[in-house]
Protein backbone atom coordinates (compact mmCIF):
# COMPACT_ATOMS: atom_id res chain seq x y z
CA UNK A 1 0.00 0.00 0.00
CA UNK A 2 2.03 3.26 -1.27
CA UNK A 3 1.92 6.67 -2.04
CA UNK A 4 1.50 8.08 -5.23
CA UNK A 5 4.88 8.14 -6.97
CA UNK A 6 5.29 4.49 -5.66
CA UNK A 7 1.93 3.54 -7.40
CA UNK A 8 2.81 5.31 -10.38
CA UNK A 9 5.93 4.19 -10.63
CA UNK A 10 4.73 0.12 -10.25
CA UNK A 11 2.28 0.63 -12.95
CA UNK A 12 4.90 1.54 -15.57
CA UNK A 13 7.23 -1.36 -14.56
CA UNK A 14 4.26 -3.47 -14.92
CA UNK A 15 2.32 -2.21 -17.82
CA UNK A 16 6.43 -2.81 -19.58
CA UNK A 17 5.94 -6.10 -18.50
CA UNK A 18 2.96 -6.89 -19.31
CA UNK A 19 1.66 -5.20 -22.68
CA UNK A 20 1.48 -8.60 -24.32
CA UNK A 21 -1.36 -9.90 -22.31
CA UNK A 22 -4.12 -6.76 -23.25
CA UNK A 23 -7.18 -8.75 -23.99
CA UNK A 24 -8.43 -12.22 -22.63
CA UNK A 25 -8.06 -15.58 -24.42
CA UNK A 26 -10.08 -18.56 -24.13
CA UNK A 27 -7.05 -20.49 -23.43
CA UNK A 28 -5.46 -17.96 -20.99
CA UNK A 29 -6.47 -16.46 -17.53
CA UNK A 30 -4.37 -14.04 -16.00
CA UNK A 31 -5.03 -14.10 -12.03
CA UNK A 32 -3.94 -11.08 -9.98
CA UNK A 33 -3.13 -10.50 -6.49
CA UNK A 34 -2.71 -7.66 -3.55
CA UNK A 35 0.49 -7.26 -1.67
CA UNK A 36 -0.90 -9.27 1.63
CA UNK A 37 -1.38 -12.73 2.63
CA UNK A 38 -4.75 -13.66 2.14
CA UNK A 39 -4.73 -11.94 -1.04
CA UNK A 40 -1.62 -14.40 -2.13
CA UNK A 41 -3.97 -16.94 -0.81
CA UNK A 42 -6.43 -16.07 -2.70
CA UNK A 43 -4.55 -15.89 -6.06
CA UNK A 44 -2.83 -19.26 -5.47
CA UNK A 45 -5.93 -20.61 -4.37
CA UNK A 46 -7.52 -19.45 -7.66
CA UNK A 47 -4.64 -20.35 -9.64
CA UNK A 48 -4.70 -24.29 -8.63
CA UNK A 49 -8.41 -24.64 -9.16
CA UNK A 50 -8.54 -22.96 -12.07
CA UNK A 51 -5.33 -24.80 -13.22
CA UNK A 52 -7.10 -28.13 -12.18
CA UNK A 53 -10.34 -26.79 -14.57
CA UNK A 54 -8.12 -27.12 -17.23
CA UNK A 55 -7.56 -23.42 -17.98
CA UNK A 56 -4.12 -22.05 -19.04
CA UNK A 57 -3.36 -19.86 -16.09
CA UNK A 58 -0.48 -16.74 -15.55
CA UNK A 59 -0.37 -15.34 -11.77
CA UNK A 60 0.47 -12.00 -11.32
CA UNK A 61 0.26 -11.61 -7.43
CA UNK A 62 2.08 -9.09 -4.89
CA UNK A 63 0.46 -5.52 -6.36
CA UNK A 64 -0.28 -2.64 -4.99
CA UNK A 65 -4.43 -2.00 -4.79
CA UNK A 66 -4.10 0.88 -7.20
CA UNK A 67 -1.74 -0.71 -9.54
CA UNK A 68 -3.57 -3.80 -9.66
CA UNK A 69 -6.99 -2.51 -10.06
CA UNK A 70 -5.69 -0.43 -13.28
CA UNK A 71 -4.05 -3.52 -14.56
CA UNK A 72 -7.69 -5.21 -14.70
CA UNK A 73 -9.22 -2.13 -16.37
CA UNK A 74 -6.76 -1.71 -18.74
CA UNK A 75 -7.04 -5.85 -19.39
CA UNK A 76 -3.56 -6.48 -18.12
CA UNK A 77 -5.57 -8.56 -15.25
CA UNK A 78 -8.53 -10.85 -15.94
CA UNK A 79 -9.83 -12.14 -12.54
CA UNK A 80 -8.50 -11.19 -9.06
CA UNK A 81 -10.53 -11.04 -5.51
CA UNK A 82 -11.96 -7.02 -4.59
CA UNK A 83 -13.41 -5.79 -1.63
CA UNK A 84 -16.61 -4.45 -2.25
CA UNK A 85 -15.80 -0.97 -0.16
CA UNK A 86 -12.67 -0.40 -1.74
CA UNK A 87 -14.17 -0.55 -5.08
CA UNK A 88 -16.77 2.12 -3.53
CA UNK A 89 -14.72 4.56 -2.38
CA UNK A 90 -11.52 4.58 -3.85
CA UNK A 91 -12.00 3.46 -7.52
CA UNK A 92 -15.93 5.31 -7.88
CA UNK A 93 -15.63 8.11 -4.85
CA UNK A 94 -18.53 7.26 -3.48
CA UNK A 95 -18.49 7.94 0.48
CA UNK A 96 -22.67 8.18 1.11
CA UNK A 97 -23.07 5.04 3.59
CA UNK A 98 -24.47 2.12 2.36
CA UNK A 99 -25.40 -1.40 3.83
CA UNK A 100 -23.43 -4.24 2.44
CA UNK A 101 -26.16 -5.66 0.34
CA UNK A 102 -26.51 -2.00 -0.94
CA UNK A 103 -22.69 -1.43 -1.25
CA UNK A 104 -22.51 -4.72 -3.31
CA UNK A 105 -25.08 -3.41 -5.69
CA UNK A 106 -23.41 -0.09 -6.32
CA UNK A 107 -19.87 -1.37 -7.23
CA UNK A 108 -21.45 -4.08 -8.92
CA UNK A 109 -23.37 -1.49 -11.29
CA UNK A 110 -20.80 1.10 -11.73
CA UNK A 111 -17.81 -1.43 -12.02
CA UNK A 112 -20.13 -3.26 -14.95
CA UNK A 113 -20.11 0.09 -16.90
CA UNK A 114 -16.29 -0.36 -17.13
CA UNK A 115 -16.38 -3.99 -18.08
CA UNK A 116 -15.43 -5.45 -14.76
CA UNK A 117 -18.29 -7.93 -13.26
CA UNK A 118 -18.73 -8.48 -9.62
CA UNK A 119 -19.29 -12.46 -9.35
CA UNK A 120 -21.06 -13.34 -5.72
CA UNK A 121 -19.43 -11.51 -2.86
CA UNK A 122 -18.36 -14.43 -0.50
CA UNK A 123 -19.33 -14.13 3.30
CA UNK A 124 -15.63 -12.99 4.61
CA UNK A 125 -15.27 -9.22 4.95
CA UNK A 126 -12.22 -8.10 5.72
CA UNK A 127 -12.89 -4.42 6.72
CA UNK A 128 -10.22 -2.73 8.56
CA UNK A 129 -10.00 -1.85 12.09
CA UNK A 130 -8.54 -0.61 15.10
CA UNK A 131 -6.85 -3.20 17.65
CA UNK A 132 -5.56 -2.74 21.31
CA UNK A 133 -3.81 -6.20 22.94
CA UNK A 134 -6.55 -7.17 25.48
CA UNK A 135 -4.87 -6.33 28.58
CA UNK A 136 -4.61 -2.80 27.27
CA UNK A 137 -8.84 -2.50 26.84
CA UNK A 138 -9.05 -3.95 30.31
CA UNK A 139 -6.60 -1.52 31.73
CA UNK A 140 -8.06 1.63 29.66
CA UNK A 141 -11.69 0.28 29.41
CA UNK A 142 -11.53 1.74 25.78
CA UNK A 143 -13.23 -1.18 23.86
CA UNK A 144 -14.90 1.37 21.12
CA UNK A 145 -13.23 4.20 18.56
CA UNK A 146 -15.52 6.55 20.46
CA UNK A 147 -13.96 5.03 23.64
CA UNK A 148 -10.71 5.89 21.78
CA UNK A 149 -11.89 9.28 20.69
CA UNK A 150 -12.57 10.35 24.21
CA UNK A 151 -9.59 9.23 25.47
CA UNK A 152 -7.68 11.23 22.75
CA UNK A 153 -9.57 14.40 23.65
CA UNK A 154 -8.85 14.04 27.43
CA UNK A 155 -4.82 14.35 26.48
CA UNK A 156 -4.69 10.63 26.88
CA UNK A 157 -0.97 9.69 24.88
CA UNK A 158 -1.24 6.77 22.60
CA UNK A 159 1.12 5.54 20.12
CA UNK A 160 -0.40 4.19 16.63
CA UNK A 161 0.92 1.76 14.24
CA UNK A 162 -0.43 1.80 10.14
CA UNK A 163 0.35 1.12 6.61
CA UNK A 164 1.11 4.12 4.59
CA UNK A 165 -2.13 3.36 2.38
CA UNK A 166 -4.67 3.27 5.34
CA UNK A 167 -2.88 6.63 6.78
CA UNK A 168 -3.44 7.96 2.97
CA UNK A 169 -7.01 6.63 2.09
CA UNK A 170 -10.19 8.02 1.29
CA UNK A 171 -11.29 5.40 3.96
CA UNK A 172 -8.93 5.65 6.01
CA UNK A 173 -6.66 7.62 8.88
CA UNK A 174 -7.90 11.36 8.32
CA UNK A 175 -11.52 10.94 7.49
CA UNK A 176 -11.44 7.87 10.22
CA UNK A 177 -10.63 10.88 12.48
CA UNK A 178 -12.87 13.41 11.34
CA UNK A 179 -16.06 11.08 11.33
CA UNK A 180 -15.16 10.65 15.22
CA UNK A 181 -14.21 13.83 15.83
CA UNK A 182 -10.46 13.42 17.39
CA UNK A 183 -7.08 14.49 16.33
CA UNK A 184 -3.52 12.37 16.70
CA UNK A 185 -0.14 14.49 16.04
CA UNK A 186 1.72 13.13 13.15
CA UNK A 187 4.67 11.99 15.48
CA UNK A 188 2.30 9.29 17.41
CA UNK A 189 1.85 7.92 14.00
CA UNK A 190 4.17 5.19 13.01
CA UNK A 191 3.88 4.09 9.39
CA UNK A 192 5.25 1.00 8.12
CA UNK A 193 4.61 -2.68 6.57
CA UNK A 194 1.42 -4.61 7.32
CA UNK A 195 3.11 -7.56 8.81
CA UNK A 196 5.30 -5.30 11.21
CA UNK A 197 2.23 -3.30 12.63
CA UNK A 198 1.32 -6.53 14.85
CA UNK A 199 4.48 -7.88 15.65
CA UNK A 200 4.87 -3.94 17.17
CA UNK A 201 1.12 -4.19 18.78
CA UNK A 202 2.11 -7.53 20.08
CA UNK A 203 5.41 -6.44 21.61
CA UNK A 204 4.17 -3.34 22.79
CA UNK A 205 6.05 -0.64 20.74
CA UNK A 206 2.61 0.62 19.72
CA UNK A 207 -0.16 0.73 22.14
CA UNK A 208 -2.85 0.61 18.99
CA UNK A 209 -2.22 -0.80 15.62
CA UNK A 210 -4.22 -1.32 11.91
CA UNK A 211 -5.28 -4.72 11.59
CA UNK A 212 -7.31 -6.91 8.92
CA UNK A 213 -10.52 -8.35 10.60
CA UNK A 214 -9.98 -11.86 9.03
CA UNK A 215 -6.31 -11.90 9.81
CA UNK A 216 -5.38 -15.03 11.96
CA UNK A 217 -2.75 -13.02 14.04
CA UNK A 218 -5.83 -10.92 15.88
CA UNK A 219 -6.60 -14.20 17.94
CA UNK A 220 -3.19 -15.40 17.68
CA UNK A 221 -1.79 -12.46 19.18
CA UNK A 222 -4.82 -12.02 21.67
CA UNK A 223 -5.65 -8.47 20.36
CA UNK A 224 -9.08 -6.89 20.76
CA UNK A 225 -10.86 -5.15 17.87
CA UNK A 226 -12.36 -1.71 18.73
CA UNK A 227 -16.07 -1.72 17.97
CA UNK A 228 -16.77 0.81 14.51
CA UNK A 229 -20.14 2.11 16.82
CA UNK A 230 -20.49 4.97 14.74
CA UNK A 231 -20.71 3.11 11.51
CA UNK A 232 -17.40 4.72 10.00
CA UNK A 233 -15.78 1.73 7.74
CA UNK A 234 -17.81 0.00 4.44
CA UNK A 235 -18.48 -3.38 4.40
CA UNK A 236 -15.67 -5.38 2.63
CA UNK A 237 -16.99 -8.42 1.08
CA UNK A 238 -14.60 -10.33 -0.26
CA UNK A 239 -15.41 -11.03 -3.87
CA UNK A 240 -13.88 -11.97 -7.73
CA UNK A 241 -14.39 -9.62 -10.00
CA UNK A 242 -13.60 -10.63 -13.72
CA UNK A 243 -13.41 -8.74 -16.96
CA UNK A 244 -16.62 -9.08 -19.20
CA UNK A 245 -14.54 -10.16 -22.11
CA UNK A 246 -13.27 -12.67 -19.94
CA UNK A 247 -16.32 -13.90 -19.28
CA UNK A 248 -17.34 -13.72 -22.42
CA UNK A 249 -14.08 -16.20 -23.62
CA UNK A 250 -15.35 -18.74 -20.77
CA UNK A 251 -18.77 -18.83 -20.30
CA UNK A 252 -18.23 -21.34 -16.98
CA UNK A 253 -16.24 -19.25 -15.44
CA UNK A 254 -18.73 -17.36 -13.40
CA UNK A 255 -20.03 -20.57 -11.96
CA UNK A 256 -17.25 -22.36 -11.07
CA UNK A 257 -15.85 -18.60 -9.44
CA UNK A 258 -19.00 -18.59 -7.02
CA UNK A 259 -18.38 -22.23 -5.93
CA UNK A 260 -15.32 -20.98 -4.33
CA UNK A 261 -16.38 -17.87 -3.59
CA UNK A 262 -19.37 -19.71 -1.53
CA UNK A 263 -16.95 -21.56 0.45
CA UNK A 264 -15.40 -18.65 2.20
CA UNK A 265 -16.47 -16.98 5.29
CA UNK A 266 -14.72 -14.71 8.40
CA UNK A 267 -13.28 -17.86 10.33
CA UNK A 268 -12.53 -19.66 6.97
CA UNK A 269 -10.04 -17.08 5.73
CA UNK A 270 -8.91 -16.10 10.08
CA UNK A 271 -7.82 -19.68 9.86
CA UNK A 272 -6.29 -19.81 6.18
CA UNK A 273 -4.22 -16.84 7.55
CA UNK A 274 -3.35 -17.83 10.59
CA UNK A 275 -1.85 -21.23 9.11
CA UNK A 276 0.68 -18.72 6.82
CA UNK A 277 1.41 -15.99 9.35
CA UNK A 278 1.60 -17.51 12.81
CA UNK A 279 1.76 -21.34 11.93
CA UNK A 280 4.57 -20.42 8.74
CA UNK A 281 2.79 -22.82 6.16
CA UNK A 282 3.51 -22.26 3.22
CA UNK A 283 1.09 -20.43 1.21
CA UNK A 284 0.92 -22.63 -1.81
CA UNK A 285 0.57 -25.86 0.98
CA UNK A 286 -2.14 -23.50 2.63
CA UNK A 287 -4.46 -22.98 -0.44
CA UNK A 288 -3.79 -26.92 -2.30
CA UNK A 289 -5.16 -28.22 0.98
CA UNK A 290 -7.84 -25.88 1.47
CA UNK A 291 -8.97 -27.01 -2.18
CA UNK A 292 -8.68 -30.74 -1.63
CA UNK A 293 -11.06 -30.41 1.40
CA UNK A 294 -13.59 -28.76 -0.68
CA UNK A 295 -13.11 -31.46 -3.09
CA UNK A 296 -12.17 -28.84 -5.66
CA UNK A 297 -8.80 -30.06 -6.59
Amino acid sequence: MKTLMTTLTGLALFTATATATTTASADEIVIGGKNFTEQQLLASMTTQYLDGLGYDVDTRAGMGSAVLRQAQENGQIDLYWEYTGTSLINYNDVTESLSADETYLRVKELDGEKGLVWLEPSAANNTYALAMRAESVEETGISTLSDLASAVNDGEELAFAMNAEFYAREDGWRPLQRAYDFRVERGAVKRMDSGLVYQALRDGQVDIGLVFATDGRVPAFDFQILEDDQGFFPAYALTPVVRQDTLDANPELAEQMNALSALLDDDTMASLNARVDVERETIEDVAESFLEDNDLL
